[in-house]
């Protein structure tokens, strides 16, 4: 009996062998063929505009076999913005360890007695991760130890060399907090939040508040309360001596509830120390003296440790959010680390180069780093390198679990959270966003819907116009991996995409949505994002689109993910805003989307300011559109007026004709001969870039005969509009070079 059983397992294990490599071969075929399909897909979204306007590379390895599925050229070295933290993460993880933990020092002078202290040090490690809960959470354990009195507090930040800023940032001069400064002590990545409100009436001041609150910061108020339409606003940071003066300018409406804006600081010890002091007085431990910067004796003595969390959680914080502030710490903590104290940005790209040539395998002088950050245009590399490195992450194991999961998930985290809504990407595409003026970057891991998972890194360079169609080129090349044996395909996924680019529906229909979308959006109220970001993924309309993303917007203004969607969703092209304009009339409103436009350029939003140039010639011959953009661009000037000579500069010919007319028109209604517009105008002409101030004389000469223009009884302002009674004359005295260079 056992004979032929023996023989039948011995009959179906040579079936199985010799049907093998039939199988095998079905595979391959498959495999083969999905891969053809993607390839065609891929190149069929580079050959759309404007992917095939601009300097593209592309490269796209399999993890499973470790075959290139796609490369573009590949080996062409690019600007790859925020893309350059992959690099610095994979150095810091390697360098650091995932279990590593930055260590602030709290001592104080040796004779000193349990509760009095002659004075308390400070000792800084780089940290990039205290907070103001941190801190006071800091001072209670300083408490706890039994001090109730000190004189003076010294910030020691020895660790680190003085530089604050590495190469690239002096290429932008700007306050806002992406720009902070690095430093051995620092505090909510060295930028303060500055929180507004309007007064109890109309007219009335408004209300500024900063947080941490100290005696850091002087505080210049020249905010009033206006009505609904009055949200616009400056917030400018500047350093005074030991001091920051935060010095606020404009309008918020009386119904508007508290508006937030951060900024960066200039001098990150004595923000620390400052905020310091304060607590430790809140928690009642008196502070006799000053705070000042100096070194730790040898003498002192050691009283509490504060440990950050491990490495790892700091590092999702970096890559998720793309914080420059934490990657430009890092550089300086590997230095001091790996090559002793003090730190500094040289010693830690010595460090990241010495990782990449050692153990990634890419050889010093092939690629250009001056940051970590990716900070504008200081960095070169290719996406056969930042391939190279995701795919040695990916196999060092006991670093790959870290590194994976700092990176943003599609369509839920990070800085994707809002990208890839409705495709196979959701939650399968890990990956790093990189985005500056004409750069756009993604690159990371997918596990496609088949189940292979891969490599990619995808960098735009030079494109023409703006980012949002960039941005969806990238989102298609990314869906199509995604889909890659999947029952709808790359083909079909990048077929669909671009099939919702651009559907209209009739203005009937057209109109009934925006009512419903212009209600939530004046409700300001952030539990409405879901159900908002749920209608952006699904409305194909592009005007109805632009409307939500105004809504979302307005529902959390301080989302830079709402306002990135803003940005992208909203053009001047005949489609959203012509389209827009004729909803308006239609319903008897503002132009949808135009005001809050004209909010955020009037905060000083570059990409905003751009959009508002386009819209002005846009408006060309429309009343309504050329009255509401006069007095957007009266606001802007105002609150924004250095920041729109610059857009002005950068406007076409076109745009900025429209615009400079409809802007005249605005300062006649504001009738102010002393304008901060007029006053920008002046400084702009002792720029220190010779184009600028040229520009600025040529624009001088422009708006002061439009103004003139826009006086004459033809111009028909409105009544009651007050008139300039003349434009300033603007003479040789403006030569002068302008107050602080």
């Amino acid at each position: 009996m056992q004979v032929p059983r023996a023989r039948t397992l011995l009959a179906v294990t040579i079936a199985i062998f010799v049907a093998h490599p039939r199988v095998s071969a079905a595979a391959d075929d498959k495999k083969r063929a999905e891969r053809e399909a993607l390839k065609a897909s891929l190149l069929q979204v580079l050959q759309r505009d404007p992917l095939n306007a601009s300097r593209v590379g592309v490269h796209m390895m399999s993890l499973d076999d470790g075959a290139v599925v796609f490369s573009h050229n590949a080996d062409e070295l690019l600007n790859p913005a925020s893309n350059v933290k992959l690099v610095t993460s994979a150095a810091a993880l390697s360098t650091l360890g995932p279990e590593f933990r930055f260590e602030t020092e709290f001592l104080v002078e040796a004779e000193s007695d349990g509760l009095k202290a002659k004075t308390l040090y400070v000792r800084g490690k780089g940290d990039p991760s205290i907070t103001t809960e941190r801190l006071y959470g800091m001072v209670g354990d300083l408490f706890h130890t039994g001090l109730r009195e000190v004189q003076d507090i010294v910030v020691d930040e020895a660790w680190f060399d003085d530089e604050r800023t590495p190469p690239g940032y002096d290429q932008e001069d700007s306050d806002r907090a992406y720009m902070a400064p690095t430093g051995a002590l620092s505090l909510n990545w060295n930028a303060v939040g500055v929180f507004l409100r309007p007064g109890e009436r109309l007219g009335a001041k408004g209300v500024v508040e900063v947080e941490p609150p100290s005696d850091y910061f002087v505080v210049e108020n020249a905010l009033t309360t206006g009505d609904r339409r009055a949200r616009r606003f400056s917030v400018s940071s500047d350093a005074a001596g030991a001091q920051q003066k935060i010095i606020v300018r404009g309008q918020v409406p009386e119904a508007g509830g508290a508006m937030t804006v951060y900024k960066k600081i200039d001098n990150p010890p004595l923000y620390f120390g400052q905020t310091l002091k304060q607590m430790l007085v809140a928690r009642g431990v008196k502070v006799k003296g000053k705070v000042k910067a100096g070194l730790t004796p040898q003498r002192a003595r050691l009283v509490f440790v504060a440990h950050s969390d491990t490495f790892d959680v700091v590092l999702k914080r970096l890559n998720k959010l793309s914080s420059n502030f934490i990657a430009e710490t890092l550089l300086k903590t590997m230095g001091a680390e790996a090559r002793g104290a003090p730190g500094s940005f040289a010693k830690g790209l010595d460090v990241v180069e010495d990782f990449l040539a050692r153990e990634v395998g890419i050889p010093r002088g092939t690629y250009v780093m001056k940051n970590g950050s990716g900070l504008n245009d200081a960095n070169r590399f290719s996406a056969t390198q930042l391939d190279r490195i995701l795919r040695y992450m990916y196999e060092r194991f006991p670093l790959a679990p870290e590194y994976l999961s700092s990176l943003g998930i599609a369509g839920k985290d990070g800085t994707l959270r809002y990208r890839f809504d409705g495709t196979e990407a959701v939650g399968r595409l890990r990956a790093k966003t990189g985005t500056l003026e004409n750069v756009s970057a993604l690159s990371g891991y997918v596990q496609a819907a088949g189940g292979e998972k891969f490599i990619f890194s995808m960098m735009v360079n030079d494109y023409p116009g703006r980012s949002g169609p960039v941005v969806r080129g990238l989102d298609a090349l990314g869906t199509a991996v995604a889909s890659v044996g999947s029952t709808m395909g790359p083909g079909r996924a990048v077929a669909e995409l671009a099939s919702g680019e651009k559907s209209s529906s009739p203005m009937g229909e057209m109109s009934s949505r925006v009512k419903t979308y212009l209600a939530l959006s004046s409700q300001h109220d952030p539990r409405n994002i879901g159900f908002l970001r749920t209608a952006w993924r699904s409305e194909k309309d592009p005007a109805v689109r632009a409307v939500v993303a105004e809504g979302l917007y307005q529902s959390n203004p301080q989302d830079y993910l709402g306002v990135r969607t803003l940005l992208d969703s909203y053009s001047a092209g005949a489609e959203v805003y012509g389209r827009l304009r004729t909803v308006a009339r239609e319903l008897s409103v503002e132009v949808p989307g135009l005001g809050s436009l004209v909010e955020l350029a009037a905060s000083g939003n570059a990409e905003a300011l751009s959009r508002v140039a386009e819209l002005a010639g846009a408006s060309a011959g429309d009343n309504l559109a050329e009255g509401e953009m006069a007095e957007g661009l009266g606001a802007i000037a105002r609150s924004a007026p250095e920041d729109l000579v610059l857009a002005l500069r950068a406007a076409s010919d076109k745009d900025r004709e429209a615009a400079t007319t409809l802007l005249a028109r605005g300062l006649v209604r504001a009738g102010e001969a002393d304008h901060p517009f007029w006053k920008a105008l002046r400084k702009s002409l002792g720029a220190s870039d010779p184009k600028v101030a040229e520009f600025s004389r040529s624009l001088e000469g422009l708006m002061s005969r439009k103004v003139a223009e826009a006086k004459a009884p033809r111009a028909e302002p409105p009544l009651g509009s007050p008139v300039l009674a003349s434009p300033p004359v603007i003479g040789s005295g403006l030569s002068e070079t302008r107050p602080g260079g």
